[in-house]
């Protein structure tokens, strides 16, 4: 169907009218599955199957040399478990443990002990409302413990703690002398086992301090010393730090709560316990108070204990963001109906569901290709007066374009700007992969262009974005030429992209383009860009 024609029909259909048409047309189309994903990835995730497909390229001048041999190929990157450090009375870390824990019940009276969170790693994937497109767009912490990202081996780490549960009085000059550098990663290793073993680690923290000082506002660092605390039961010297975190604006993350008895037998001690936290994030306040409530919701809703989870919002307040953190997390678990009944729940409290809390939701249901829910979902939307943000559109986009649609997603897109609405520049990216994964390369080059003249605030790294796929499908001249109009655009394309082209440009001997793309690049490095990159 023409576009023109579609769009004659969106004056008489809403966005929900217009996905459910195309839902019922046909099946997703696995050729478009290395598309980024939108919000959340329902655990487990398994590697999508890549099929090739050959197109042939239009006819556009820009196009005439490039070659449609197939789709370039797509690696699933995941992250090792980590070989972590045991200690006495503690079980390993692995994430795998903890999906079997979530089964226990609080009730259990066979624990002969008090077990706590952070006995096991119970990090999850971060649900952020946005996505990387690309990997040169990618920066990961270094949270690894194998080799510790640095000079510390994992013996020397082993040394420090030893070093620091001996609680000498020269520990910090001992510390010194041991000369190693620590990553995050190692220094997270070492309050886990100090932790886990009851030692005070304020020293070490101290240490920190004048070590690596860029950390000593580290969210995940200064919960972890929290934790230390909670696990001394020194209440004071967490209040101490607390606030002294407060008048540095430091966020608390759910790590600073492992300490809370989470599988005692008693449901009563355990609530004990939290309302005896909330009083001291109470008094102390600011970003203290409204990160740790966040993330003694967060710790609770992943480990699957919702009834505390909410129970923390019966004692401190309703949100919105609350909620979405619960929903998230049934989400995750493949509960979509249970994510669905909390939506209800929260407009019979007061607590109205806003645009974020319905994103979770339609991804994950547009992710497992559950048409009819999704259309329920938008129409419920509609119908309670929740409308749609950008995120929304662009999980609605995703989804089309993953089925091969990019002329309903092009009708999306057009809702948006009637709308007033922005793309974010995922969304573009989105459009941009969709028609070059399917060979359609002058209406990827035209959507570019196109944007560009609309949204300046991505031009460069729409742009950026067009030349490296090209380059990594080998189209090396298409990409240099890409990069000669963004400079004569006073644009200024990304630097690493551009290190590429050139870089291949000199292995396949085209030598009068390389040193082209060299002296223009020389000369704008030198000259004032016109829109920051």
């Amino acid at each position: 169907m023409e576009i023109s024609n579609m769009h004659k029909k969106l004056r008489y259909f809403s966005y929900p009218h217009l996905l459910y048409s195309l839902l019922s047309q046909s099946p997703p189309s696995p050729s478009l599955s290395t598309l980024p994903k939108t919000l959340i990835s329902p655990r487990p995730s398994f590697p999508n199957t890549i099929s090739h497909s050959n197109r042939t390229p239009t006819s556009h001048p820009l196009y005439s040399s490039i070659s449609s041999s197939g789709l370039p190929s797509v690696c699933s990157i995941t992250s090792p478990f980590s070989q972590s450090l045991h200690c006495y009375g503690c079980i390993g870390y692995q994430r795998s443990l903890i999906l079997n824990l979530t089964l226990l019940r609080p009730k259990t009276k066979s624990l002969l002990r008090l077990f706590s969170v952070s006995t096991f790693d119970i990090s999850s994937t971060s649900a952020s409302l946005g996505h990387v497109v690309s990997n040169e767009n990618c920066e990961f912490k270094d949270l690894s413990i194998d080799g510790f990202g640095g000079n510390a081996s994992p013996k020397q780490v082993s040394e420090i703690i030893e070093v620091i549960k001996r609680g000498e009085s020269d520990l910090e000059m001992k510390l010194n002398l041991m000369d190693v550098n620590l990553s995050v990663g190692a220094i997270t290793e070492i309050f886990r086992v100090l932790n886990c073993e009851r030692v005070s680690a304020l020293r070490f923290f101290d240490w920190i301090k004048d070590f690596r000082p860029n950390l000593h506002c580290d969210s995940d660092i200064c919960s972890l010393i929290i934790e230390n605390c909670g696990w001394l039961d020194d209440y004071k010297g967490m209040m101490c730090l607390l606030k002294d975190f407060k008048l540095k604006q430091v966020c608390l993350t759910k790590k600073a709560f492992g300490f809370l008895p989470i599988f005692s037998s008693s449901k009563a001690s355990i609530m004990d316990c939290i309302r005896r936290q909330i009083q001291v994030l109470d008094e102390v306040g600011g970003s203290c108070r409204s990160t740790g409530i966040r993330g003694l919701i967060e710790m609770f809703s992943g480990l699957g204990f919702f009834e505390m989870a909410k129970f923390v919002m019966e004692i401190t307040e309703r949100k919105p963001l609350y909620y979405t953190i619960l929903i998230r997390e049934k989400c995750l678990r493949f509960d979509f109906k249970e994510a669905r009944d909390m939506l209800e729940e929260m407009r019979q409290l007061g607590c109205d569901p806003d645009a974020k809390s319905y994103n979770y939701l339609l991804s994950s249901l547009s992710k497992n290709d559950k048409a009819a829910e999704v259309y329920s979902v938008l129409t419920e939307m509609q119908e309670k007066g929740c409308p749609p943000d950008a995120i929304t559109f662009e999980i609605l986009i995703f989804y089309t374009i993953r089925l091969g649609k990019l002329d309903f997603a092009v009708d999306l897109l057009d809702q948006m700007e009637s709308r007033g609405i922005e793309p974010r520049f995922e969304t573009h990216a989105a459009f941009i992969k969709g028609y070059f994964y399917s060979g359609k390369y002058e209406e990827a080059y035209n959507y570019v262009v196109g944007s560009v003249a609309k949204y300046k605030s991505s031009s460069n790294m729409i742009y950026s974005l067009l030349v490296s796929l090209h380059q990594e499908k080998g189209n090396l001249v298409i990409a240099q030429n890409i990069i000669v109009e963004m400079i004569n655009k006073g644009l200024k394309p990304n630097f690493p992209v551009c290190m590429r082209v050139l870089k291949r440009l000199r292995k396949s001997r085209r030598v009068h383009l390389a040193r082209d793309l060299s002296s223009r690049l020389s000369r704008l490095r030198l000259e004032p860009s016109t829109e920051a990159g």
